[in-house]
């Protein structure tokens, strides 16, 4: 299973997959280890974010999904 690069310091759930460049349409390639870690196929949907200061972020919408719903589990929780 590909594990890509640990980074030392960090936790260990956070790796390096290599880099991408960008071409001429403004297109990336996500590494091949990248994309086997993450079961990314081609005809996925994946979320751009981005902050001018922290730069991009790329994720599955669902990821994010699951996020929002428990922020809004945990107000409800507490509004309780």
């Amino acid at each position: 299973m590909p594990q890509g690069k640990h980074i030392l310091g960090r936790a260990p759930t956070r790796r390096v997959f290599g880099t991408a460049k960008v071409g001429d349409r403004g297109q990336i390639v996500i590494p091949k280890e990248a994309r086997e870690f993450f079961h990314i196929r081609p005809g996925d949907t994946l979320l751009i974010l981005g902050s001018e200061s922290q730069g991009l972020v790329v994720s599955r919408p669902e990821v994010l999904d699951r996020v929002a719903q428990e922020i809004l589990q945990n107000t409800e929780d507490s509004e309780s």
